[in-house]
């Protein structure tokens, strides 16, 4: 039996975030080289994309590519970004026929061209999808989201747009790439480490924190379910106490 069978259908997480990690440690650890791994982690964002949309989950951000993770070596980078064009161009006619709409969060402009061409028309032509919502995090990090964020305030402050004493948390919000996103109910860190990794940082504020040593390429439908069953243990206080949540039911 499927551990889906176990998840509470009236308790789902409506947004789950996952952090992609362990790729090059899960190639290392079978002796072959990094791209090895980015390629099977690649082959593994169809299978969660799946098992989500099979447990009606309504948004799932993934991690893909971090502003820092432009320091890393130039092939490798150069073959992450061919890896993204191969996915998203190969996938986009069953992500369209499977009503799964694609966005993306992140320094767009930043990308080669032609793989902002290749998100730019998976985004269109997948514009009419009433599933799941994948949201691809490229090119992405809290620090340049809030940043620019601030910026653009400043701007519409200076251009009498927007008043100061106006400005507050919704206002902020409104700035960021994930305007219209609800924040994330779940985080996902895959790969061992116990971090955030500068993603996500205003948005999940109250998302429960899931760890798992287990590599992004062994991830799939049973340990994306284990996660599901995990947060819905949890109770969620919102900065209230337990009480106070049992007699709001």
């Amino acid at each position: 039996m499927s551990l889906l069978d176990k998840i509470d259908k009236n308790r789902l997480p409506a947004h789950i975030a996952i952090i992609m990690d362990g790729n090059g440690r899960w190639a290392k650890a079978r002796g072959l080289e990094r791209g090895e791994g980015h390629k099977e982690g690649v082959s593994v964002i169809k299978k969660v994309v799946e098992s989500a949309s099979k447990a009606s989950v309504q948004y799932l951000t993934l991690y893909a590519f971090s502003t820092e993770n432009w320091n890393r070596p130039s092939e490798e980078v150069k073959g992450l970004m061919d890896l993204m064009v191969y996915a998203i161009s190969k996938e986009t006619a069953d992500l369209k026929k499977n009503g799964v709409r694609i966005r993306s969060i992140g320094d767009m402009h930043r990308l080669p061209e032609y793989t902002r061409t290749a998100l730019e028309e998976c985004i269109r032509e997948t514009a009419g999808g009433t599933g799941l919502t994948l949201v691809l995090a490229l090119s992405y990090s809290s620090k340049w989201e809030l940043t620019t964020a601030s910026r653009k305030i400043a701007a519409d402050v200076a251009k009498g747009v927007l008043r100061v004493e106006d400005i507050d948390e919704e206002t902020l919000a409104n700035y960021l790439t994930t305007r219209g996103l609800p924040d994330p109910d779940l985080l996902i860190r895959t790969g061992g480490e116990q971090r955030i990794s500068n993603f996500l940082l205003w948005q999940c504020v109250y998302a429960e924190l899931y760890f798992t040593d287990t590599f992004w390429p062994d991830f799939g439908e049973e340990t994306l379910y284990e996660a599901i069953l995990e947060y819905q243990r949890r109770e969620r206080r919102y900065g209230k106490t337990s009480e106070q949540i049992d007699s709001a039911q």
